[in-house]
């Protein structure tokens, strides 16, 4: 029975390389997937775009394919990845350029183009956003970007036109790993139990390490060996819909039921209604079985049709976040620190404009759990304070505040810093699939 190998090789924008790099010369793959974009990476990617319209991909795309693409000529290996954020078009021509520079001949490009429905955003202002309940009309003038989470289909197109390497804009996680199996065995919508595990399938890849044992982690409580050469995880599957998640042999981490398992519920409201762009996945029977060390066959996910609508990732402009941190040591420090905060306080009481979601954080005693009684053993402490503003002038000015503690005290402030930045937020509503037109380029390395 047909079987197909397909490698992760990212779990988010900025992942190592050298795990991809070991999977695509050891792991006798037939595809990896890089997986580089969350939900606030492409409305950030846009706003580089606008800033620069040959830009607004990922940032790191050139330096993964100038090491991936020989490897993918050499092995066979398709690549496929969302890398293409907010510009697949320019992110294509720029793999191209490169391609062509490396003296590389035949590799097939794709980029898949649809996603991106800004131009149209005004068609849905009165479409409810999913996490507030207001209508979009609410955001109008602050909206940078308009995403669509795509599904598999405009990548399961490029590969029966032969591409080689897939870059796309946002198409959902799972989905740029169901792509090569509903290509490479035919599965289509009406195959819920296939899809269901194809979902699965890409849900278990997405986030790279994490199934490896790199999230699981917890030192005395689920110990982890050689985290620091943690190996990314491969699946092997047939056309029946069996198959296994592992690892290389050499590398770090763990593939086991208890990591697979923790992966399977990771961002998961419903395990019963998985929401994906190709179907609702169902994944409350799952079972994981340990075939061998660091080998787990699974089963048991299935798949209702997916519904009508595209979720839509919707980018606004939200202010400014200014940001100012001062590090007290040594005798009394936290006192000092506290000290601090209350002078800053009173300090921005006297700013005539409006200061939202303000905070005042001693790192390592209440930045990220509420403040209890600290430590007398404590011997340095860091004061940050945060706060939106509608102005990045007003932003600056919370920064400078925190800054000028250096010289009017307390005592023993130092290692300063400031930060000021525009804040991108994120919001969502569901738009008709019939609205979006994917389309799809290619381009031929040395033609």
């Amino acid at each position: 029975m047909k079987s197909i190998r397909i490698g992760s090789g990212a779990g988010y924008s900025g992942d190592r390389l050298e795990p991809a790099i070991d999977l695509m010369k050891k792991g006798n793959l037939d595809y990896i997937c890089f997986e580089g974009l969350a939900e606030r990476t492409i409305a950030m990617a846009q706003k580089s775009k606008q800033e620069d319209v040959s830009k607004g991909y990922n940032e790191l795309l050139l330096y993964r394919m100038e090491q991936v693409l020989p490897l993918a000529h050499v092995h066979n290996i398709k690549v496929i990845t969302n890398m293409g954020a907010a510009n697949p078009l320019a992110a294509m021509k720029a793999v191209a350029e490169l391609g062509n520079t490396l003296g590389l001949k035949g590799l097939k490009l794709a980029a898949v183009i649809g996603d991106d429905i800004f131009e149209n955003i005004n068609q849905y202002l009165d479409h409810t956003l999913i996490e507030t309940g207001q209508p979009l009309k609410s955001l109008k003038g602050k909206i940078c970007s308009a995403n669509a989470y795509l599904g598999c289909g405009g990548i399961v197109e490029a590969l029966s036109h032969g591409a080689d390497i897939i870059i796309t804009g946002r198409v959902a996680d799972p989905s740029l790993f169901l792509a090569p199996m509903v290509h490479e065995f035919g599965w289509n919508l009406n195959h819920h139990e296939k899809l269901g595990i194809g979902t699965l399938v890409g849900h278990l890849l997405e986030c790279a390490g994490q199934v490896t044992g790199g999230y699981f982690a917890d030192p005395g409580k689920k110990e982890v060996p050689d985290l620091w050469n943690l190996g990314f995880p491969y699946v092997k599957i047939d056309n029946s819909g069996q198959g296994y998640v592992s690892k290389l042999q050499g590398t770090g981490g763990s593939v086991t039921r208890a990591t697979c398992t923790e992966q399977l519920l990771y961002e998961i409201h419903n395990p019963q209604e998985y929401i994906t762009p190709d179907c609702i996945a169902d994944f409350s029977k799952v079972e994981f079985i340990e075939i061998e060390k660091d080998k787990i066959a699974f089963k048991g996910a299935t798949a209702k049709n997916a519904t009508d609508t595209f979720k839509v990732s919707v980018g606004y402009r939200n202010g400014f976040l200014g940001e100012g941190q001062m590090s007290y040591g040594g005798a009394n420090c936290i006192q000092r620190a506290i000290l601090a905060e209350e002078v800053v306080k009173k300090r921005l009481d006297l700013f005539s404009y409006d200061i939202r979601e303000l905070r005042f954080d001693l790192i390592g005693i209440n930045s990220l759990l509420n403040r209890v009684e600290p430590s007398k053993s404590l011997s340095e402490v860091r004061l940050r304070v945060t706060g939106r503003t509608e102005t990045k002038k007003q932003a600056q000015q919370i920064a400078n505040e925190v800054e000028t503690l250096y010289t009017n005290g307390p005592a023993g402030g130092g290692g300063a810093s400031k930060k000021v930045e525009e804040i991108i937020s994120i919001s969502s509503i569901l738009v008709p699939k019939k609205d979006i037109n994917i389309s799809i380029e290619y381009q031929t390395l040395n033609q």
